[in-house]
């Protein structure tokens, strides 16, 4: 079973703990990554574009101009797709995007990135994770004291609101509570934070 080290906030080592073979030590599945996040991202899509086929623009209901005997082509509307102003080919609509995926595959991905966060070393696991006040600045000293360089993701057991609103000022850097957990999220940061109970609420959520 894998072992990882336990840090406060000032980036010292407090602990050991030992995570779950069935949550952190899985054979990593990319095929069902990509079909979690290819759905996480369908499902935020807003498909609001749209635009007007010739039914739908104004105008158009009188012939340009007699069917036979000026020389040009006939036309029967000013409103059809070839003219300027005219109407669009297979115009797209309002539409949903979203689909559903079977449990058994976002539970194994969410363990597939565990484990590959884990086997990359971008997991670090700390006490505890609050704030009495909201404080960017004693936020960015906590990043600061982990080493954390690019993108990160804290995770908590239970939500702390001083330690959203500390963090959600610093550019790349994001929270979230377990329950709200997904794939997208953990494989689009670089490093994984998460506090020793929210490592418990996960492998009794997983196990």
């Amino acid at each position: 079973m894998p072992k990882i080290d336990v840090l406060n906030i000032k980036g010292e080592k407090v602990e050991e703990i030992t995570l779950s073979d069935n949550i952190f030590g899985v054979e990593v599945n990319e095929h069902v990554l990509y079909e979690v996040v290819k759905n996480h991202l369908a499902n935020r899509r807003q498909g609001t574009q749209s635009a007007k086929t010739r039914a739908e623009v104004r105008g158009g209901g009188r012939k340009p101009w007699k069917q036979k005997g000026t020389g040009r082509a006939r036309q029967g509307s000013i409103r059809s797709p070839q003219w300027i102003g005219g109407g669009v080919v297979f115009a797209p609509k309002p539409r949903d995007y979203s689909y559903s995926l079977p449990k058994k595959v976002k539970r194994l991905a969410m363990k597939s990135a565990l484990t590959s966060k884990l086997q990359n070393g971008e997991i670090i696991v700390l006490d505890s994770l609050a704030m009495e006040m909201p404080k960017t600045k004693e936020f960015k000293a906590i990043v600061s004291n982990l080493k954390l360089e690019k993108k990160a993701l804290f995770v908590m057991a239970e939500k702390n609101d001083s330690v959203v609103k500390s963090a959600r000022n610093i550019p790349g850097v994001k929270t979230a509570l377990v329950n709200t957990l997904n794939v997208y999220d953990i494989l689009n940061h670089n490093a994984f934070v998460i506090t020793k109970a929210a490592v418990e609420k996960v492998e009794e959520v997983y196990e």
